[in-house]
């Protein structure tokens, strides 16, 4: 073969003149003709092998050439025949690379079959590839639509076929045919013709997609093979970079294959390669490419899941994004360094580097907590999450990363705030400390430890510091000064020896023995007293020569004497131990006593440690429980749904404060929001109706002891909530039911050995399960009886209370029944025992008997027979033994005189409690019988007459059908009016006996009405509070029986409301006119002013209970909103929060209602800046904000501009000028704003001169030129500078013609817009009501301050004991009565009715 192919640039290349020896294609084959062409191939194909491709190239080339206009079968049958011969070479190659004896020819046929095999499937799998997309997008389905077919016509398994292809070039490149070339240099068109066709594969949109897995591992297991073997690592990194940036689906394909490519092919360069890359990649450039920062970012982030110890040293390269504009690249930078920390530099085991880096990247992550961009914390959060629930958090920064979590909670993000909530739910679900959390509990060990740590660092200090030294270095130390003495002591003089010898006579003789002598001799070496030593040592010899210690002294030298004293000293292997019991102690024999106090001081100073620890993390959970707990009632659902979790999180783990956090998400069982509700029942479902037992009797008990610790102390409100949890739960047919239901009335009879709160907590619970079931209280009736309401109900009316409560529970399914009402008769114990205990109580001073006698006089009416009847004898018995122990007092005085005035005062004490019980229970059982009349009575009337109407309709003889649906219309209008009549005359029968009878004189009710009133009207004779206080309430409740009563006495109640020195007085009055006011709206309406009065009462409960009951009124349009509203205003800055949040709701709801701010703010303004007022401008400014906030339309804007800047000219002094500048600037002011402001130059413009009234209006123009256009913004300085102007010199002067001639350049018509003169548009026209043309400025305005009112007379009240003849003067005179002014439509009984 003469001839080589090279794989061309172009494929048009192939057909021009080559160079030397170079293939060029003869014979482009025509279409038409193609088909028998094919057929030689194949038969060339089935005869020759693959090398058959060199003679039929042309073929190939001609499908490729002309593929446009090719058949579809001829596509296919030469993509197959391409297959086959690459796959025909991958086979037959082996044999050939291995042979030794290879000819350069054949080598040369070879290397031509697989280029030019490799070359034209890779370029027709290209077109394919194209066709197959472009005819996707063509066929795309639209919204709704079908799903097109996808693929190429007739090659509808495009995708099975491609993986075909990659499968035949893994197989061939697998290869080692680089020795195909000369010196084995593939030549890098071949490579990149392959690699090409690979990443023109990699652009199909779908590439991503599970379906295309194959596809795609295909790909980068080709591409691996490449980057290894064919030297393509440098292009696969600028490929991917460049793809990167235009095709967004492929981060996580890349990502992917790059940690295969650097994992399973060993090629781990590509990492840094294509980190560089990106590393290199300025802010600027990231910033220009929208879709590749993106795509950057997940690639990195994914890339760092997949190979997280491989990042770690191009990771310097990624750290500078994160000083970078692009969020999303910081993102992915502390997305890799949380997977790095999480998965490799984690545990104990690391080195000091390793723990270095860990630290470093740990810093880097607690800076981003603070980054701007709120994503950016949000998932630095989310890392942090991850790492501890990897726990892969080091002991040493759980306390800081802590604190930076809780002050994330409170970021302005929502994700940053709901990651902030995770991440501490995580912090306390995998805390190493403790399982149960409470700085309270720690407190005291941690106390305890420190002290006894304390101790310990004394007891040490008080000892003082031995250095530990050896006996062989002390030996060294002295060796030198010791062998001198020894040499002085060899040569003595005689006279010297002689002394020396009688003085040391005594010693000779003390010694014992050899031993004893060595150890005097090893004390004198020891306190340096050398010449002794010696000398004894000398002289031990002579007297124990046979001693082993001293034998060596038989020849006496320097030598000799030196090595016996060193034994001595230093002591030898078997007489050491026996030696160091007799010598002196030395730093040796402390050493082990001093190692063990030093590792107890360790010991107890790491507990210390762990205890603070401990405590700092407790202490910052219950800081985060105070947060989250206020996140309950946000209004975006996902904060809410992960502050229930968290909730239940720390209830779990015994945290101080968490129960607070249950029982507040307890309301949201109400919650509209579905999502909310099922998260709440999930919640309690888990922490309280899942125990956990050995047995269902165990988890009924610890089911029952958590629900009755949840409901001790609970309030109202929360026993209201907890009911729905626990009804759901005895609904959903729980297996516990029956034994829960046991347990419970086991604790409440007291067969179990119980509190008496939990003995309630127990009757509580056993009518929330009445409420699903009935039968539960039903069947147990005469239990209940015997045990809360027998003989010793007197003991504890609470526990009484509670069991009428539960008895009450059955009645809800009466109610809800549209049959006959279940009413038991007046003679069942149930009324025996109630009434019994209620008027025994009635002279008795318990003080929980009236909330008991409230809820068992409810009970009365709401099951017994002729209730009125019953409740009429209980009142008759009570104020018999009223008037029983009054006379029984009375005897008792005459027979004690000697004690007469001690005495007196005592039982008039006594008297006025039970009096005041009585008159309780008579308020209570007028409000109930009303409500008897008009509830259950009227429900009786209405079932009777439908069951009436009913049998008489089937009585009725069948009329003919034609008949009938003639007159059907008028059948229909005529039952309607009839039905209508019917219920009207219901409605005035109920009205007429409350009208008549209830307070008839017959009637026992109508005894008690005088005594309420001169109570009530005469404070100084009757000052007793509880009965001042019970007097008031029981007077509201009779005025609620008809219009008469409440007319007689409003005067009284009202006076009660201004004049009553009790607080508790005051606020029950408000909420006793509060609920009149619902009742008689025509008699309260002029009355209103008095309510709103309340408003500014010294007590903070008045003023508490006065908005909540005006806010309630207005809200539901039962008081007009009037001008009144102020005083709620002035409320927005009470010194008491919880008013301040009350007044604020107010106002939130009130915004709801249409322009219901817009049309108030005028009037607020003007009252809130009366001088007589005298409000600071600090608590005006705080107010007008808040109420400003609420207007957000700009027609509202423009509108208010105008009525404000109307205001300047009534208002007269400089404060009220002051008030309505600053109200303006607090307004969001637009350009029509500032053009009607102009307009209105007039107004105000006598009033510049004043700081007060320029400043504001200075900032206004100050915050319209932020971002202004540059015309408007010319607008605004223009006016800025005549504002100054006429603030330093005067509005005379600026207008004087001095003025005009200082500023000739000026235009006369600048100046006309300077001085915003009103324009003639539009205020030329008479409107219709105005009268004069003066007025055409503020005749529009319908906040125009009215005149003075006369104000009413203020009544003259004294309250004084020394009143006796004239108590009636405490009560408003007649012309002190407001008059009614305007009606109030009110609904017809028959709609309350319904209700």
């Amino acid at each position: 073969m003469s001839w080589d192919f090279f794989v061309p640039v172009c494929v048009g290349d192939l057909v021009k003149t080559g160079g030397i020896n170079q293939y060029v294609v003869q014979d482009v084959v025509p279409p038409k003709q193609l088909a028998p062409h094919l057929g030689k191939f194949k038969a060339a194909l089935r005869s020759q092998g693959p090398t058959c491709i060199l003679e039929h190239f042309d073929t190939g080339y001609s499908v490729l050439k002309q593929c446009n206009l090719v058949d579809v079968d001829v596509k296919e049958d030469t993509f197959e025949l391409l297959v086959q011969v690459v796959s025909g070479l991958a086979a037959s190659l082996p044999a050939l690379l291995l042979s030794t004896s290879i000819s350069a020819a054949e080598r040369k046929e070879k290397l031509n079959a697989v280029k030019m095999s490799v070359y034209l499937l890779c370029k027709l799998t290209e077109t394919f590839e194209s066709d197959s997309n472009r005819q996707n997008f063509v066929t795309a389905p639209g919204k709704g639509g079908k799903k097109g077919k996808g693929g190429v016509e007739g090659l509808l398994q495009w995708d099975s076929e491609r993986e075909r292809v990659l499968q035949a070039f893994i197989q061939l490149l697998q290869l080692d045919i680089r020795s195909l070339w000369s010196l084995s240099l593939v030549e890098e068109e071949f490579t990149s013709c392959v690699t090409c066709c690979c990443y023109k594969l990699l652009e199909n949109p779908t590439i991503s997609h599970v379906k295309s897995k194959p596809t795609r591992d295909g790909i980068i297991h080709l591409l691996g093979v490449l980057i290894k073997k064919y030297n393509h690592l440098l292009g696969a990194s600028v490929k991917v970079i460049q793809l990167l940036q235009h095709f967004e689906q492929l981060s996580s394909v890349f990502a992917q294959a790059v940690s295969v490519w650097s994992t399973e092919y060993g090629v781990r360069a590509i990492i840094g390669e294509v980190i560089r890359e990106i590393g290199q990649r300025s802010s600027e450039e990231l910033a220009r490419e929208g879709s590749g920062v993106k795509a950057f970012s997940s690639f990195i982030a994914e890339l760092g899941s997949l190979v997280p110890e491989l990042m770690i040293p191009n990771i310097s390269v990624l750290i500078t994004h994160l000083e970078g504009e692009s969020h999303t690249m910081r993102v992915a930078v502390c997305e890799v360094l949380g997977e790095i920390l999480v998965r490799v530099l984690c545990g104990d085991k690391l080195d000091e580097s390793g723990k270095a880096d860990r630290d470093r990247f740990f810093d880097t992550l607690q800076e981003h907590l603070h980054d701007t961009h709120s994503h950016v914390r949000a998932r630095v959060l989310q890392v942090y999450a991850r790492i501890v629930n990897s726990k892969a958090l080091p002991l040493c920064k759980y306390s800081e990363v802590m604190e930076l979590a809780v002050g994330r909670l409170m970021d302005k993000s929502i994700n940053a705030v709901k990651s902030a909530i995770q991440l501490l739910a995580a912090f306390i679900a995998l805390n190493p400390y403790s399982c149960k959390l409470s700085s309270a509990d720690l407190q005291k060990p941690l106390g305890k430890e420190t002290a006894k740590l304390r101790g310990m660092k004394a007891r040490l200090e008080g000892k003082a510091p031995v250095a530990t030294i050896k006996a062989s270095e002390l030996w060294a130390a002295m060796e030198p000064e010791l062998l001198v003495t020894v040499l002085a002591e060899m040569e003595p003089t005689g006279e010297t020896k002689k002394v020396d010898e009688d003085r040391d006579v005594e010693e000779d003789q003390e010694a014992e023995n050899d031993r004893a002598t060595a150890v005097k001799v090893a004390q004198y070496l020891r306190v340096n007293k050398y010449r002794n030593a010696a000398r004894l040592c000398i002289r031990a010899h002579s007297c124990f020569p046979q001693s082993k210690m001293f034998a060596s002294l038989s020849t006496l030298t320097p030598e000799t004497l030196m090595g016996t004293l060193a034994l001595i000293f230093k002591g030898s292997d078997e007489d050491t131990a026996e030696l160091s019991q007799n010598l002196p102690p030395t730093p040796q024999k402390d050493a082990e006593e001093e190692q063990g106090e030093d590792g107890e001081l360790k010991k107890q100073e790491m507990l210390v440690q762990y205890l603070k620890d401990t405590e700092t993390f407790a202490l910052q959970v219950e800081r985060a429980i105070s947060v989250i707990n206020t996140m309950l009632y946000w209004k975006t659902t996902s904060v809410v749904q992960e502050a229930v979790q968290f909730c239940v999180t720390v209830c779990e783990f015994s945290v101080a404060n968490s129960v607070s956090g249950v029982r507040k998400m307890l309301p949201l069982v109400w919650s509209t929001d579905a999502a909310i509700k099922d998260a709440v029942v999930q919640a309690y479902r888990r922490l309280y109706l899942n125990p956990q037992g050995e047995n269902i009797r165990v988890k009924a008990h610890t089911l029952v002891d958590s629900l009755s610790e949840l409901m001790v102390d609970a309030s109202l409100g929360t026993i209201q909530c907890l009911e729905e949890i626990v009804q759901e739960f005895f609904s959903s047919g729980s297996h516990l039911q029956s034994t829960v239901v046991q347990v419970l009335w086991e604790r409440f009879t007291g067969k179990r050995e119980t509190s008496g709160l939990h003995r309630r907590a127990a009757v509580l619970l056993l009518g929330m399960a009445a409420r699903a079931e009935r039968e539960v209280v039903l069947s147990n009736l005469d239990t209940l009886c015997s045990v809360a309401l027998g003989e010793k109900v007197t003991e504890d009316f609470l526990l009484a209370r509670d069991a009428v409560l539960t008895i009450c529970s059955i009645t809800d399914h009466v109610r809800q029944s549209k049959g006959a009402p279940f009413r038991l008769p007046q003679d069942h114990q149930l009324f025996t025992c109630l009434t019994q205990a209620i008027a025994e109580g009635v002279v008795m001073e318990d003080p929980y008997w009236q909330t008991f006698m409230q809820q068992a006089v409810r009970l009365v009416y709401f099951l017994a027979e002729s209730p009125d009847q019953l409740c009429s004898r209980l009142l008759q018995r009570s104020a018999r033994l009223l008037l029983d122990q009054i006379a029984e007092g009375a005897e008792l005085n005459k027979d004690a005189s000697q004690l007469q005035d001690g005495s007196q005062e005592s039982n008039e004490q006594v008297n006025c409690v039970c009096l005041a019980q009585l008159l309780a229970l008579c308020g209570c059982v007028a409000f109930w019988q009303v409500s008897h009349l008009e509830r259950s009575v009227s429900a009786e009337l209405r079932r009777r007459r439908g069951e009436t109407e009913e049998r008489e309709e089937k009585e009725k003889a069948p009329s003919s059908k034609a008949k009938q649906t003639a007159s059907e219309s008028a059948m229909e209008e005529e039952l309607g009016l009839m039905g209508a009549s019917a219920e009207d005359t219901e409605a005035e029968l109920i009205r007429k006996i409350c009208e008549t009878e209830l307070l008839a004189e017959e009637n026992l009710l109508c005894a008690f009405l005088p005594l309420l009133v001169r109570v009530c009207s005469s404070p100084g004779r009757y000052s007793h509070p509880q009965l001042t206080t019970a007097a008031c309430l029981a007077l509201s409740q009779y005025m609620m029986i008809s219009p008469s009563v409440c007319e007689e006495n409003i005067r009284l109640m009202f006076t009660v409301l201004e004049r009553s020195p009790l607080p508790v007085v005051r606020a029950n009055a408000i909420i006793a006119l509060g609920d009149l006011t619902v009742r008689f709206p025509n008699i309260l309406e002029p009355w209103t002013q008095n309510l709103y009065a309340r408003l500014s009462d010294e007590v903070p409960s008045v003023r508490q209970t006065a908005v909540t009951v005006l806010t309630q009124l207005v809200l539901k349009d039962v008081l007009k909103v009037k001008g009144q509203v102020s005083e709620v205003a002035v409320l927005l800055i009470d010194p008491e929060c919880h008013i301040t949040t009350l007044a604020l709701n107010f106002f939130n709801e009130l915004a709801s209602k249409d322009n219901a701010i817009y049309n108030l703010l005028p009037d607020i303004i003007s009252r809130l800046s009366d001088p007589e007022r005298g409000m600071t401008s600090e608590d005006f400014n705080t107010i007008m904000k808040q109420l400003f906030s609420y207007i957000t339309k700009e027609r509202q804007t423009e509108s208010l501009v105008e009525k404000l800047c109307q205001r300047f000219r009534t208002a007269k002094t400089e404060r009220q000028w002051c008030d309505l500048a600053t109200s303006l600037s607090l307004l969001s002011m637009c350009e029509r704003g500032f053009k009607r402001l102009q307009e209105c130059w007039e107004c105000y413009s006598d009033k510049l001169t004043e700081p007060g009234v320029y400043q504001p209006l200075l900032a206004i123009t100050a915050k319209l030129r932020r971002g202004a256009k540059a015309q408007f913004k010319a607008q605004v300085d223009e006016f800025e500078k005549l504002l100054t102007a006429v603030h330093t010199r005067g509005l005379e002067n600026v207008e004087s013609p001095e003025m005009d001639e200082e500023n000739p350049k000026e235009g006369s018509s600048e100046r006309t817009a300077m001085r915003t003169p009103l324009p003639t548009r539009g205020r030329a026209r008479s409107k219709r009501g105005q009268a004069k043309a003066s007025t055409a400025c503020y005749a529009n305005d319908s906040f125009v301050t009215p005149p003075k009112s006369r104000k009413p007379k203020q009544p003259l009240i004294t309250f004084s004991s020394d009143e006796e003849e004239d108590e009636e003067d405490a009560v408003m005179a007649e012309s002190e009565t407001p008059k009614v002014t305007t009606p109030i439509a009110r609904t017809s009984r028959r709609a309350r009715l319904r209700n």
